[in-house]
């Protein structure tokens, strides 16, 4: 079955193609802001806004003008793919799926455009990938990319570092069987709980570097203090720019650190088991509890259920998602019996009935999967 797989990989440009990929994301920006200006402006004369088509059949004559003739100089298909970011988004808002679209800022930390494979003007030759405009650029490859180059997303981080993104379209041949199903209960201490008995530990990668990350970022914020003081602008205050790359690139380390944990783990238990039962957790509302709310963030489940739910999609095996009001930690996994709510500091408990003595999450992941492969046998 022919899938999107998308590869990652870092960039090594020289100074000139460093240039014109800051033009080029400047310049996508700016038409995206432009046409969401011009699509308000057209709403609130007529009642009615633009189309893909009208916003894309202005930008010739943008190219024309002495104004914008600026335009010219970058990758023109980056430029129609901005365009169809704010159609796209315009959909999805008038669906109800997110907000009003924004008005993009350069402060964003992290900068990028979007150009498609037209006429092989996207390949890989050795260690460097072809990239319109810019020609070959130097890069990490970390892996081969299989099947056909479909787009590329060229990426500037706030830590200074340069990456790309190919978005390929391949064949992905779904795993062989393994007649294994598992329940899995998301937790703080432990990460993933298995009905099997195995605990994943949370490895805490945020409070790990909490103490450095603090030492940075007040370093950061006395040196924004001094820029103000002399009245330079943050953008041309080179101290600050440099700690700023400092604090990005701590934060980079962390986002590197738990992303590689999830795939390896995810990727793990896709491989070894058929049908995977998972709470339906609401992270978002979750997130509201102040007291937990940055040990939720930490541990990323929305993110692990994500990647659990696409790749299970690409390798035949199949999700099933246990609503959230499930009292998996108040059944008795032996006996069926409810034995009541009981306070986050009880970890282990006895069965008033068949006196059968539990691990709460263990008791909860089982519970889990006997509540999945229910629903799966009702369906």
């Amino acid at each position: 079955m022919f899938r999107h797989k998308a590869y990652k990989f870092r960039l090594y440009p020289t100074v000139e193609q460093e240039i014109l990929i800051g033009k080029t994301i400047g310049s996508s920006r700016f038409i995206y802001n432009h046409m969401l200006n011009a699509w308000n402006s057209s709403y609130k004369k007529t009642g009615k806004g633009l189309s893909y088509g009208k916003c894309s059949a202005m930008l010739p004559a943008m190219k024309k003008s002495g104004d914008t003739s600026w335009l010219k100089e970058v990758d023109s298909v980056a430029l129609q793919s901005s365009i169809k970011n704010l159609a796209d988004s315009f959909n999805r808002f008038f669906k109800k799926q997110n907000q009003f679209p924004n008005f993009k800022s350069k402060k964003n930390p992290v900068q990028c455009y979007t150009t498609k494979n037209t006429n092989n003007n996207l390949s890989i030759i050795g260690n460097q990938v072809k990239l319109p405009k810019l020609g070959l650029v130097k890069f990490s490859k970390s892996r081969e990319v299989n099947g056909r180059i479909l787009s590329a997303t060229v990426r500037k981080n706030a830590s200074g570092k340069f990456f790309v993104s190919l978005l390929c379209e391949e064949e992905i041949t779904e795993l062989p069987k393994t007649n294994k199903h598992v329940g899995i209960d998301l937790g703080i201490t432990d990460f993933t709980v298995l009905s099997e008995g195995q605990k994943i530990d949370n490895n805490k990668f945020t409070s790990k570097m909490a103490q450095k990350l603090k030492r940075e970022q007040r370093k950061l914020s006395r040196r924004a203090l001094l820029a103000k003081k002399k009245g330079i602008n943050l953008f041309e205050a080179k101290n600050y720019q440099k700690q700023k790359q400092k604090v990005a690139r701590l934060h980079e380390k962390v986002m590197n650190q738990r992303n590689d944990f999830l795939n390896k783990l995810s990727t793990e238990i896709i491989k070894s088991h058929d049908i995977i039962c998972i709470e339906d957790l609401n992270a978002k509302n979750m997130l509201r509890n102040h007291k937990l709310a940055k040990r939720i963030s930490d541990v990323s489940w929305s993110s692990f259920v994500t990647k659990l739910q696409y790749k299970a999609d690409w390798y035949g095996r199949e999700i099933i998602k246990i609503d959230k009001w499930f009292p998996s930690s108040q059944l008795c996994s032996n006996c069926g019996h409810k034995d009541g709510k009981k306070p986050l500091n009880i970890r282990e408990w006895t069965c008033s009935v068949c006196h059968f003595h539990h691990d709460r999450d263990i008791n909860a992941s089982i519970n889990i999967l006997t509540e999945g492969l229910r629903i799966k046998q009702l369906a």
